[in-house]
């Protein structure tokens, strides 16, 4: 899929290093001030490749690749995870695009092909757990999720507050 000048296609294992790259230069922009400088500045581009050559055999990981060819965001979604929630089948495990290139339309266009997966598994509801303090979660609304839930969870010593939002129907979000 084209998106204006941004390419969004199925991650493959060489890819892992790039998708470390954008969830590490992520993680310390959108969770500066609400996780630790000493947690963020500990994060490796290392131990993140090492998760994604882990997970992207698994599938339900997309990359957004710039004109240049390097990843800029990334999506991976699949199966729910916890358990916990009745009626919630899929779930977005992550989303993440680097600043500079957000509010451009790469999220939607990065969740689509979790969605396409959720429903080719034969589901079609999904949720997704963000930090309550993360603007992102707007995204989220404007997609029409409902706030399900608020569960805590620890990062770095530090108790946070997660939104858990839902949607019943994934088939017309698009």
């Amino acid at each position: 899929m084209n998106n204006g000048n941004v390419y969004i296609r199925k991650a493959v294992i060489s890819d892992a290093k790039g998708i470390a790259k954008v969830h590490v230069d992520c993680w310390k922009t959108t969770y500066k001030n609400l996780v630790s400088d000493e947690f963020l500045n500990n994060l490796t581009y290392e131990s993140r490749e090492q998760l994604w050559n882990n997970n992207i055999p698994n599938g339900g990981v997309y990359v957004a690749e710039n004109e240049k060819g390097e990843i800029v965001g990334f999506s991976s979604g699949g199966i729910e995870r916890s358990g916990n929630y009745n009626g919630f089948e899929g779930e977005l495990y992550a989303i993440y695009i680097l600043a500079e290139y957000q509010s451009k339309g790469i999220g939607k266009a990065l969740v689509k092909p979790i969605i396409d997966e959720i429903k080719e598994m034969g589901l079609n509801s999904m949720l997704v757990l963000v930090l309550k303090d993360n603007i992102s979660r707007l995204f989220y609304e404007a997609l029409g999720g409902k706030k399900i839930d608020t569960v805590e969870v620890e990062i770095a010593g530090k108790q946070l507050s997660e939104l858990v939002y839902g949607w019943e129907d994934i088939r017309n979000i698009f």
